[in-house]
């Protein structure tokens, strides 16, 4: 399975961020399309950690208690991609962020329920 993630930066406290994740490969597509998918986020240290998910179909998300209100996953099937846009961004939100694809269409917070990982991208907020 082939992932490309984007759309990482630098950014001052406050500012916003937009990540997408999506895929040239055919069979990946089919993949992507079929599954719910998600965000996490690792910094160095630390386990990683569950950030939204999107069921297959875009109608449910999920997402964590800490970027609740702040934070809106998505999805275009027709493009097989998924974005999160990060709005009101913390330093505390500074990690390199992965997107996943699930094992099953309905959205998760549970990692052992992702199988495909995106290669990340690096999200940095300065105060």
């Amino acid at each position: 399975v082939q992932l490309q993630a984007s759309g990482g930066g630098l950014v001052q406290a406050g500012g916003s961020l937009r990540l997408s994740c999506t895929t040239a490969s055919a069979r990946t597509a089919r993949t992507i399309s079929n599954n719910a998918l998600g965000w996490f986020r690792q910094t160095p240290g630390k386990e990683r950690e569950f950030v939204a998910s999107i069921n297959w179909r875009g109608q449910d998300t999920i997402y964590a208690d800490s970027v609740k209100g702040r934070f809106t996953i998505s999805r275009d099937n027709a493009k097989n991609t998924v974005y999160l846009q990060m709005d009101s961004l913390e330093p505390e939100d500074t990690a390199v962020y992965y997107c996943v694809v699930a094992r099953y269409p309905v959205a998760t917070p549970r990692l052992e329920s992702y199988h495909y990982w995106g290669q990340g991208t690096q999200v940095t907020v300065s105060s």
